[in-house]
């Protein structure tokens, strides 16, 4: 006998839909209880399909994963939002939503206290929904996001691709909640840093205005991070960084941290780049004074730094400072330790900071969506999509090096209210303080306009809120920027350019 339910072609797809679960909570805090709403799930992606020149109409490409949190009873015309997502590029949002901004955090503990598997989930007194509503965004392949059936999951994973398709979700959230004229404000943490400076741009080019950006742990300039044959503008960038690292694993006794990374700060933003420029015109006494400073400045040896010919790669540093002692240091936070793999490894090749807290991130964004928020979902839960950093495209900078700095330049020209906050972490060997600082330095915008790029710095790494002083004092120091960046003003800011309609 033929089984017809063998041979039937199967059914047809039905309508791709949002899929979110809404429930309600109360947060504790200092000043009282918050009542909130949570809606979490996935929501549809659509954009519009021209074909041939003549427009088919919207069609959905992807159900992007979203979390977010609305104080109840607020006037939404007058409450802050801020949209947020990490980086990677590759990362789901789980860090700034469970270790900063969130209601709801985990706790990792910190060095040489952490938490035994899998860590703590607990309330977050000091979140940020106490002065802004709260939308946490995991781009498409990152967390619960997936592209629906018949779509590409790498027309996704490029710069362009990227910026467009966050602020599409952004933009439909804002008309589907009825906020347009609500303060609007991005956090992004790492290459969320890069989204963020290049979304502003993107979203106030078709109308969408901002009050402020939170950038966290800022790369705006990939050009000069990492070393590049016959360039020499990242070892001075890198030098502060390794001056803290060595002072936090005692290689500066005696001295303050600030006191140290004073002088390599001077150091490499005056001689040492004159020092590299100079290559084999170096005098023998100059070359060893050189040698001898930055031997001291960053823990090595002189006879390593020798052999560097003074260009010490960060990938090494983290595999050689501690090398006697049969451990390596953290990338992401210098603070850390682990054991090496192999003793004559020349550069790490895994980083014992994100070791030390990626579990406990892990475990309590699994809980927190379906215990805690009712999301029913057997697939899996990407914190890092698998492949997406890899196949990242960047095929806008061909020949060129991968900048947001005009674009974040242009949305301040554009925008004269729009504020600037930066935080830094003392130990982030990823996204340097130096790095940063000479970014930040180089805005084209007018000279006034750079008081109203703000930042705050921290004696953590790039996920500065894993020390837990550093994180009460930034959830203050976002707290108090929120509500800066969106007081309403009594008539218009002097200086602003205006455009006819």
């Amino acid at each position: 006998m033929v089984d017809d339910a063998a041979t039937a072609p199967p059914p047809a797809a039905g309508p791709v839909r949002d899929e979110t679960v809404t429930t309600h909570h109360v947060l504790a805090t200092a000043d009282g209880e918050l009542r909130y709403t949570a809606r979490a799930g996935r929501v549809v992606l659509h954009e519009d399909h021209v074909e041939d020149g003549v427009w088919k109409g919207r069609r959905p490409r992807a159900h992007v994963g979203l979390t977010a949190y609305t104080l109840d009873g607020a006037d939404p015309t007058t409450r802050p939002v801020t949209f947020a997502f990490n980086g990677g590029p590759g990362s789901s949002s789980v860090w700034l939503h469970l270790g900063l901004l969130g209601p709801r955090r985990v706790v990792t503990g910190d060095v040489g206290a952490l938490e035994p598997p899998p860590g703590r989930l607990v309330d977050n007194p000091e979140s940020l929904l106490a002065v802004s509503d709260l939308v946490f965004v995991d781009p498409v392949s990152t967390g619960r996001s997936r592209v629906v059936e018949g779509e590409r999951p790498g027309d996704f994973h490029g710069f362009t691709a990227d910026v467009e398709s966050v602020g599409e979700v952004v933009r439909q959230w804002v008309s589907a909640e009825g906020r347009w004229l609500s303060p609007k404000l991005l956090a992004g943490e790492s290459y969320g840093t890069t989204r963020a400076a290049a979304l502003a741009e993107h979203l106030q080019g078709a109308g969408l205005y901002l009050s402020g950006l939170v950038l966290v742990s800022a790369v705006l300039n990939f050009g000069v991070l990492q070393a590049t044959p016959g360039d020499d503008r990242a070892y001075p960038r890198y030098l502060p960084f390794y001056a803290a690292t060595a002072h936090r694993h005692g290689r500066h006794p005696g001295r303050s941290l600030e006191e140290v990374v004073a002088e390599a700060e001077a150091y490499a933003e005056q001689e040492y780049p004159a020092v590299l420029a100079r290559g084999a015109r170096l005098a023998p006494a100059e070359r060893a004074t050189a040698v001898a400073t930055v031997a001291r400045l960053s823990g090595l040896s002189e006879a390593y730094v020798e052999r560097s010919d003074l260009r010490v790669e960060h990938l090494r540093y983290f595999a050689e400072l501690l090398r006697d002692e049969g451990l390596v240091v953290g990338r992401l936070d210098s603070r850390f330790t682990g054991p090496a793999g192999r003793g004559t490894a020349e550069e790490v090749d895994v980083d014992p900071s994100l070791d030390a807290v990626l579990g406990a991130y892990a475990a309590a964004s699994q809980h927190l969506l379906r215990a805690e928020l009712g999301v029913e979902d057997t697939g899996p839960f990407h914190v890092f999509g698998p492949g997406v950093n890899e196949a990242w495209s960047y095929k806008e900078f061909e020949n060129a090096s991968v900048s947001v700095l005009d674009r974040l330049s242009r949305a301040m020209r554009q925008n004269p209210h729009l504020k600037v906050h930066v935080s830094l972490g003392r130990y982030d060997g990823a996204t340097t303080v130096a790095s940063a600082e000479d970014d930040l330095a180089h805005l084209a915008v007018p000279a006034e306009r750079h008081a109203d790029v703000e930042r705050r710095y921290y004696e953590a790494g790039h996920m500065m809120y894993v020390h837990e002083p550093s994180r009460l004092r930034q959830s203050a120091d976002l707290a108090d920027f929120v509500r800066r960046a969106t007081a309403r003003r009594d008539g218009p800011r002097p200086g602003g350019a205006g455009q006819s309609s």
